[in-house]
């Protein structure tokens, strides 16, 4: 029994170890490519299936879209430590009454599912959901997390990260993108394989004006800056 607990402490620090490393470098690095790409890849077997990813930095992103996403889809962002515990509750109370589940998952879970691990929901998974959003919010700053979250989120069949969506939807850089056309982008994000940002139904437009609204609502976006960051991230 001590050779077995032995070897699975082993395990557990070299687990740690071994992540720690992996966020410390992709809080510098480009990342182009991630686990949900490649089974995304492998479930496209169609001929006729894209594959669009470009990296850009954050300040060659529209800040309109920047303010676009957080208020679709975590408007407390800046300020919680990566989890939002009242919009947990909420889901909570919701899928116990509702057939419906409701997620109620952050920005920065979000990036930690994309970036390190797989779509499927299973205990598992948001365990490990859960320490890889833990790690990312203690090592990266807020600015370097959306960074990534907007250049790996799936934006369309294929299209993945705010450049190759702004050309997908609207023929132009992600910088130059303005408020209605960052409006429509978010809009799409609950079910990006199946809502078109261009032509919007009327179920985009609805959100997409009910996004514009909480856009003016949001004001100036300001990331908390971390005492060892540096002046990019």
């Amino acid at each position: 029994m001590k050779r077995v607990f032995r070897f699975l402490l082993k395990c557990c620090v070299w687990f740690v170890i071994l992540t720690v490393l992996w966020v410390v470098i992709y809080r510098y690095i480009p990342i182009y490519y991630t686990p949900l790409m490649s089974i995304r890849s492998f479930e496209n077997t169609e001929k006729s299936s894209t594959f669009k990813h470009n990296w850009v930095d954050i300040e060659d992103i529209s800040i309109h879209l920047q303010k676009a996403v957080i208020c679709s889809e975590d408007q407390k962002f800046v300020n919680h430590n990566g989890f939002d515990i009242e919009a947990i509750e909420k889901a909570y109370q919701n899928n116990k009454k509702s057939k419906r589940i409701k997620g109620a998952s952050t920005i920065s879970q979000q990036t930690a599912k994309n970036v390190f691990l797989w779509p499927n929901r299973s205990w598992l998974r948001k365990g490990l959901e859960t320490y890889f959003t833990f790690l990312i919010e203690k090592l990266w700053s807020k600015e370097r997390i959306l960074e990534v979250y907007l250049n790996s989120i799936e934006m369309g069949n294929g299209v993945y990260g705010a450049e190759a969506t702004s050309q997908h939807w609207f023929g132009t850089s992600a910088k130059r993108l303005n408020i209605n056309q960052s409006a429509a982008i978010a809009a799409i994000l609950p079910n990006p394989r199946r809502y078109k940002a261009q032509p919007a139904t009327s179920y985009i437009s609805a959100r997409k004006q009910w996004i514009i609204k909480q856009m003016g609502f949001y004001g100036p976006l300001k990331f908390p800056k971390k005492d060892d960051e540096n002046p990019k991230h």
